[in-house]
């Protein structure tokens, strides 16, 4: 089985731009949870204060099982709290610098409470956190993505590992 990995990370850091890029160079499978909850309608209601549908995390697990089971993917979701800890054998958490993630959230028209509350979360490392509160200290580890060349650096590292992962682990 391949390594899956996944990638946590406020909204505007930069997660799915890393993911696919990550997936087109390394062969991996790449899965974007938000738009797999859109093509098969997994919600649970309406948030009405954020303007967003309500994820169903258990129909979003059950979606996924399969393909986890075979390795070697990509999972691109804000949060990981309710991800099976079995799926992943590394997790890397994306930050931004909070004037960088405000003029990207600004750009995507979020409302005001929608914008402050990102914000807070980012100053406030709740998603680095859940990762660690979710799996291993040692598989959680967090990458910088402030400008392009982040970007680059995150996906070369993250290549690296996996070649060594698959080194490690092909016998």
């Amino acid at each position: 089985m391949e390594g899956c990995h996944r990638k946590p990370g406020t909204p505007g850091v930069g997660k799915t731009t890393l993911g696919k890029e990550l997936a087109s160079r390394s062969g991996l499978k790449y899965v974007n949870v938000g738009d797999l909850a859109r093509e098969g309608q997994l919600y649970d209601g309406y948030d009405e204060e954020y303007d967003c549908p309500i994820l169903d995390e258990d129909r979003v697990v059950d979606e996924l099982e399969n393909q986890m089971s075979e390795g070697g993917v990509i999972v691109d979701y804000h949060g990981c709290d309710f991800f099976p800890e079995r799926w992943f054998h590394i997790v890397f958490v994306l930050k931004t610098d909070n004037s960088v993630l405000y003029n990207r959230l600004e750009t995507r028209g979020y409302n005001q409470k929608k914008l402050k509350d990102n914000i807070q979360c980012e100053i406030f490392q709740v998603l680095y956190e859940e990762a660690l509160g979710s799996y291993k200290e040692e598989i959680v580890h967090q990458l910088p993505s402030n400008k392009p060349e982040d970007l680059e650096d995150n996906i070369n590292q993250i290549l690296k590992w996996i070649e060594q992962w698959v080194k490690d682990h092909s016998s």
